[in-house]
């Protein structure tokens, strides 16, 4: 969700920031990852300090100040971090990361056949990354070890959200909305359908979040709000892409009764969050942490991962010294605390269909 800058069940049982994430270290041995920026560990140009800071201490090629999602389900499962398909130097034998930073549903014919150029943008789509899976699998399944890399019933697949840069991309273009969403779904539908026939068993596919709950959204479309202060065009998306995901999601669960495919609610979760956010932890639900000007502290021209002067108040963007008090991270982009509570949602609180339980269930898992 990363360049969205350049275009444009609430429960009653809440969860503080330090309740602990379930364990079920016994359930995979290996997490295979798809998606964008909120799932990327390091195939698209890492951002530089202060992205990192807050857990990694460092820059560890992730938009945010510490870890993502997939890193929380990660650390539930008791594996290591995913590391990216392009770091040469990786060791995969715990899952490999696929998902690139600008990356979009639909494939880049779509956008050169109607002349919309990304070109300055990640040139990768979901079919870029479902190559490089192909080209990883044909890679590991073969010769004395074949067995290590082919698939099983030991892989959790994670599918991240994606979608969301194709609404930024076409924003203000004559292509509507409703074609994005239709397309940008028949895509990821596409993948999920490809992974099973190759032999996937367990896997887990991510909504969008609350984007008009996203400091770009609110600067760029905050002229109607919704009942808790975002904007309402702009989330209106979010509910209708991820109420066709889910509609396919099931269609594909009655087709391969065998498999286990879990929607997470990332959406939500979010605005769960965004309703009560003190009840987690967070004092800042709209502001970004790193950013700079304005109501949101979120700038255009001068965002947390450029080095650009706003124009308007003559500063470079910095990070607030609390990000485990903000939900948002750089305007776009979540933080670590925010991604943590809503990983413990997902998994631990009712915030997936069917609920995560069910899946370790399923597998014999035991917490």
């Amino acid at each position: 969700m990363d360049r969205l800058l350049l275009l444009t069940l609430l429960i009653t049982t809440t969860l503080p920031l330090s309740t602990s994430l379930p364990s079920f270290p016994q359930c995979f041995s290996k997490i295979y990852a798809f998606g964008d920026s909120y799932t990327d560990t390091g195939n698209a140009i890492p951002p530089r300090r202060p992205y990192g800071e807050t857990f990694f201490q460092r820059p560890a090629n992730r938009y945010s100040d510490g870890r993502l999602m997939l890193d929380f389900v990660a650390q539930s499962l008791g594996l290591p971090f995913v590391p990216a398909y392009l770091n040469n130097s990786a060791d995969f034998k715990n899952g490999v990361n696929f998902a690139v930073a600008g990356s979009t549903a639909l494939d880049s014919d779509f956008y050169s056949s109607r002349n919309l150029s990304i070109s300055f943008l990640s040139p990768q789509s979901l079919q870029n990354q479902w190559n490089w899976f192909s080209q990883f699998l044909q890679a590991q399944c073969r010769g004395a070890h074949a067995k290590d890399g082919c698939i099983d019933d030991s892989i959790l697949f994670w599918v991240g959200e994606i979608g969301a840069n194709d609404y930024a991309y076409t924003a203000g273009t004559s292509v509507l909305p409703g074609t994005v969403r239709e397309l940008a779904i028949l895509n990821v539908a596409r993948l999920v359908e490809g992974l099973i026939k190759k032999g996937a068993k367990y896997l887990v596919v991510q909504g969008l979040p609350s984007i008009g709950c996203l400091p770009l959204s609110m600067v760029l479309m905050s002229s109607t709000k919704d009942d808790i202060g975002c904007s309402a065009f702009a989330d209106r998306q979010s509910q209708l892409h991820n109420s066709l995901l889910q509609t396919k999601l099931e269609e594909l669960r009655q087709h391969y009764p065998n498999t286990v495919i879990i929607y997470a609610d990332f959406s939500g979760a979010h605005r769960t969050i965004m309703q009560n956010p003190q009840a987690y932890g967070f004092t800042e639900p709209f502001k970004a942490c790193c950013g700079v000007g304005g109501p949101y502290n979120f700038d255009l021209i001068a965002t947390c991962w450029t080095d650009n002067v706003s124009p308007v108040t003559w500063q470079r963007a910095s990070a607030c010294p609390n990000p485990e008090k903000y939900v948002n991270w750089d305007g776009v982009h979540m933080t670590d605390a925010l991604y943590r509570v809503v990983a413990d949602l997902i998994l631990n609180h009712g915030y997936s269909r069917p609920p995560f339980p069910e899946l370790f269930s399923s597998k014999g898992c035991v917490n």
